[in-house]
């Protein structure tokens, strides 16, 4: 069975096994849980409906949050990409509005999946919905690329850390977006190692990411930060799937992450007392919300 303590040991086992991460990772859940691999397949097949049921609910009009603060985000990009996206074109924009979606639905209490945190829960579905639905990509071949995603995550996790609390936002967003790209480059095909790279090359981008909530809740900056997780993703996997090295592995990426994280001030941790939940509008939001001065 698989200790999940390295990268190298998941694409070291695939390429030993001619296969993909994915069915390293399922076979290795199903000896670990006494489960079959259809049962364990079943459990994530209902995993992605469930992201799916989130954007939908997420991009319709007047979805906001308890507090307030936040609300439309994933409706608005939503009509914008059916206008024609924009800058980014239309399938980069609807990845984007998917992920501002359902962010907007953990936002206002909605059910989405942690992926691997409820404050990252956007940028998988807003990658892997899109490939499924807008390029059209085989449900079981989307819905297989999320044990790669949640392999990694898991190795994340082990060897850093998945909480804003502990390692700032770039365990959160930043091993969202890795863990996406990974997925993302065995959709198109891509080799372990490719998988591996994306991972990486994700990390990298969003080392040193801070936590700084406002008032405390996951929404400012939180849910637009779910988008420019999905753009890194996106941006990640085609750098990988061209060929281009991360150059530093995966591993020691995830290593140096673990460092900065710790290095990290704890007012940068998800305290809301530091970067933008310390500026004078992140305070008056507090108020606003809590009626108390922060």
């Amino acid at each position: 069975m698989l200790s999940y303590n390295s990268v190298k040991e998941l694409v070291d086992a695939a390429n030993e096994n001619n296969c993909r991460i994915s069915d390293i990772c399922i076979k290795d859940q199903a000896k670990k849980m006494g489960i079959s691999e259809e049962e364990v397949y079943k459990s994530m097949e209902k995993c992605f409906d469930i992201m799916i049921e989130s954007a939908e609910w997420g991009e319709q009009e007047g979805r906001r949050s308890t507090s307030g603060l936040t609300g439309d985000e994933g409706f608005k990009m939503t009509q914008y990409a059916k206008n024609g996206g924009g800058l980014m074109g239309q399938a980069m924009s609807r990845a984007v509005s998917r992920a501002l979606a359902v962010s907007n639905c953990n936002a206002a209490m909605g059910k989405i999946v942690a992926t691997p945190t409820a404050g990252s829960c956007g940028i998988l579905p807003g990658c892997l919905i899109s490939a499924y639905e807008d390029r059209k990509m085989d449900k079981k071949d989307v819905v297989m690329s999320i044990f790669t995603a949640a392999a990694f995550g898991m190795i994340v996790a082990e060897k850093a850390c998945i909480a804003g609390a502990q390692g700032g936002c770039q365990a959160e967003c930043g091993s969202a977006s890795g863990m996406a790209a990974a997925s993302l480059v065995e959709l198109m095909g891509g080799t372990p190692q490719m998988c591996a790279d994306a991972l990486a090359i994700a990390i990298v981008n969003q080392e040193g990411l801070v936590c700084d909530p406002v008032a405390g809740l996951v929404e400012i900056p939180c849910i637009k930060r779910n988008a420019s997780g999905v753009v890194i993703a996106f941006s990640s996997a085609d750098m990988a799937l061209a060929g281009i090295e991360a150059k530093i592995p995966a591993d020691e990426c995830i290593d140096a992450m673990r460092e900065v994280g710790d290095a990290m001030s704890r007012d940068l941790k998800e305290t809301a007392t530091g970067g933008l939940a310390a500026t004078p509008t992140g305070k008056k939001y507090r108020e606003q919300v809590f009626g108390t001065k922060g």
